[in-house]
């Protein structure tokens, strides 16, 4: 089974950003999509159900690392 979120993001300034967050947040084990759509600052995110709150753990350390100011409102 999978479980969807859309996730806001605040302070994504940079598209390129954007786009490299999805390419790395689609790596992480248990995320089956994912999608950054920088013009509407939103997230869509397709994970497992199995250990959930590792992969969001996971995907906030990616956005951070990649844009350190951006904050995921889940």
């Amino acid at each position: 089974m999978m479980i969807k979120k859309v996730i806001a993001l605040e302070e994504l300034d940079c598209a390129n950003c954007a786009a490299k967050m999805e390419q790395n947040i689609r790596h992480i084990d248990g995320v089956l999509n994912c999608n950054v759509n920088f013009m509407l600052q939103r997230m869509t995110l397709e994970i497992s159900e199995e250990n959930p709150e590792e992969i969001i753990k996971q995907v906030k350390a990616v956005v951070h690392k990649i844009e350190p100011e951006c904050r995921l409102k889940i």
